[in-house]
């Protein structure tokens, strides 16, 4: 896996979630995975709602899942949950004050189908505001049923997996009620997605890129 990078310049990466959990549970093991690869990697980390519990367990798990970055910025607001689209001129400022702080080589966020409304603001967003950048997005699985057919896939090996999926029943403690919120779920999506890209090692993360220049 080979991203293009300025000579004498690190990897510079830019993850976008709507809510605490999301980054991680869409593209936990590509970071890992990139962490691991690239000597110098910068990473701008943006979570758009998050409160109380959920607010520390977000900054608590960016630190983790960052902790091999040469730098690192963790931002967590606290937008209201539900009603992204509602208050979108107060995000899109977020946006616009986003892009005079960072020029990433690579940029992750949510999927533009998603059926979440939150989600689905924010991939909308990062198009309007970031015209001129690779962007992914990510997938998260979810009672929806929303799932589609990624073009785009990070192979991952078993250690990174379950490094990933350790992590986010680690931090999300409150989430663990969830039916849905498993390991065995988690490892599953990833299992599908390496048996789509013929992954020797099993696993990968899949991702929807609409745009790619070589």
């Amino acid at each position: 896996m080979g991203f293009k990078v300025q000579a004498g310049e690190g990897l510079k990466i830019l993850c976008l979630g709507a809510h605490s959990d999301d980054i991680e549970i869409g593209c936990g093991g590509t970071i890992l995975r990139l962490l691991k690869e690239y000597r110098e990697v910068s990473v701008h980390w943006v979570v758009f709602g998050a409160e109380g519990t959920r607010a520390m367990e977000a900054r608590e798990s960016a630190d983790s899942f960052l902790e091999k970055a040469k730098h690192k910025t963790v931002v967590v607001k606290n937008y209201r949950d539900g009603f992204f689209p509602y208050i979108g001129a107060e995000i899109k400022n977020s946006f616009e004050l986003l892009k005079t702080e960072v020029n990433p080589d690579i940029i992750f966020t949510h999927c533009s189908s998603d059926l979440h409304q939150d989600h689905r603001l924010i991939c909308e967003l990062t198009w309007n505001t970031f015209r001129d950048h690779m962007i992914l997005e990510y997938e998260i699985m979810k009672y929806d049923g929303d799932l589609g057919t990624p073009n785009f896939y990070v192979r991952l090996n078993e250690d990174i997996c379950r490094n990933k999926i350790q992590k986010i029943c680690l931090y999300f403690k409150s989430q663990l009620s969830k039916h849905w919120f498993t390991e065995d779920a988690f490892l599953s999506l990833l299992r599908l997605r390496g048996l789509e890209s013929n992954a020797s090692d099993r696993y990968a993360e899949a991702f929807y890129c609409r745009k790619g220049v070589l």
